[in-house]
């Protein structure tokens, strides 16, 4: 029996009977690889099915603030550039010439009307107005001669012991005494006018420039206008200013049309704010426009005058002003973030009663309490998207809350 199990042994090996232990190895693996099979197909199916699940689940509706537009009265009103100007503005010329003895200011400083300001060496027409004084005391003698003679004359002639050629004579000497006198007088006049010239006062309170000259300058002076004189200084008046601005055609015909029905004379009150100012608190009236539109430009110069007690405003400086060129009208007030500028357009978001967002063409205008001015383009029952307008997409489906739009009186800037 023994050679018979060799013998089967010997056979199966033979044959390529695998061994016992290869076996169950074999038997292993089938085993993971079918479980891995059955993983993989049962992942398969079950992934299509989890995203069906997934892409049916809805997908949230974006949420926006919407209110109806405010509706207030405000006047129609524009916004300017302006500058102000000196309405005296003088260059201080020397009419006498001579020598600068002395100067009274400091360059910059506020002086009033009269103050001396310069004085030029007086001795040469001081010596001059002597020199009249002593001319006419000549032309007076002269005067008293001639009196005497002339009345001698008409007595000879009288008594006809003189010709009447004589008393003639005598007739012209009296009279050119008499003229002699009164040129005389004319003379001291200029003299005390030339003296009085040596001072050079301020014609009027305001800012005075930087002195031109120094003490001891020799200054050229002529009261003629066309010779050549030594410019001294300048000064310029500081209260009230002017306000210079220029209107264009548009806006002065509807300011015009305003003033011819409501008539009366030329005294509308313009605000003003600074370059460095948000508010426009101080206030100007406007009492000039010009007769005729600059070809041009198509614009039309305007003038407001402004009172400076404190001296704060100094001519050359820019000034944002505001003209009230009609009554007040119901307009619609809007935040200014809620308008949407598209290309040359400006659009506001609207949200429909199905919950739509569908957008509107606006004519805006300025800010009214930190509203933003809607001339035309909505109607009252609108709902418009205040907050959340990067959500708000034309056409799209919307949650929309209600909200509500404040009008601060405090805030008061130019759009």
């Amino acid at each position: 029996m023994d050679q018979i199990s060799d013998h089967s042994k010997i056979e199966r090996e033979s044959l390529g009977e695998p061994k016992p232990s290869r076996r169950r190895t074999w038997r292993t693996w089938a085993i993971g690889a079918t479980a891995v099979l059955v993983l993989a197909l049962a992942y398969l199916g079950f992934a299509p099915r989890a995203g069906n699940r997934a892409a049916a689940l809805p997908t949230p509706v974006p949420q926006v603030t919407v209110s109806q537009p405010l509706q207030r009265e405000v006047d129609s009103r524009a916004g300017f550039l302006g500058q102000f100007s000196a309405i005296d503005r003088v260059e201080l010329r020397a009419q006498v010439g001579g020598t600068l003895t002395e100067i009274h200011f400091k360059d910059g400083q506020i002086v009033h009307k009269g103050d001396l300001l310069f004085v030029i060496d007086p001795r040469p027409y001081e010596i001059k107005l002597e020199q009249a004084r002593a001319a006419l005391q000549t032309a007076t003698a002269r005067v008293e001669l001639a009196n005497a003679q002339l009345s001698r004359a008409q007595s000879l002639r009288r008594n006809e012991f003189a010709t009447q050629e004589t008393v003639d004579q005598r007739t012209s000497d009296h009279d050119s005494s008499n003229a002699a006198v009164e040129d005389a007088k004319a003379r001291i006049r200029d003299a005390e006018l030339d003296l009085e010239y040596c001072r050079v006062r301020a014609p009027f309170s305001g800012r005075i420039g930087a002195r031109q000259i120094s003490i001891g300058s020799l200054v050229a002076g002529s009261r003629a206008a066309t010779s050549p004189t030594t410019l001294l200084t300048t000064l310029v008046s500081l209260d009230p200013l002017y306000l210079d601005f220029d209107m264009s055609e548009s806006d002065f015909l509807t300011f015009s049309r305003e003033r011819a029905r409501v008539g009366g004379p030329l005294a509308n009150k313009v605000t003003i704010g600074l370059s460095d100012e948000t508010s426009f608190g101080r206030e100007g009236t406007l009492d000039f426009i010009d007769n005729a539109l600059d070809r041009s430009s198509g614009t039309i110069h305007a003038r407001a005058t402004v009172l400076n007690p404190d001296l704060f405003l100094a001519p050359g400086q820019f000034a944002r002003l505001r003209v009230a060129i009609a009554p007040p009208t119901p307009v619609y007030l809007l935040p200014d973030s809620a308008v949407v500028l598209d290309q040359s357009q400006r659009l506001v978001m609207t949200v429909g009663p199905d919950a739509t967002v569908k957008p509107k063409i606006v004519t805006t205008g300025d800010l009214r309490g930190g509203l933003r001015v809607i001339q035309s383009g909505l109607a009252p029952t609108d709902r418009v998207v205040i907050d959340g307008l990067v959500r708000a997409i034309p056409g799209s489906k919307v949650a929309p809350q209600d909200g509500t739009i404040h009008y601060d009186a405090t805030v008061d800037e130019q759009g």
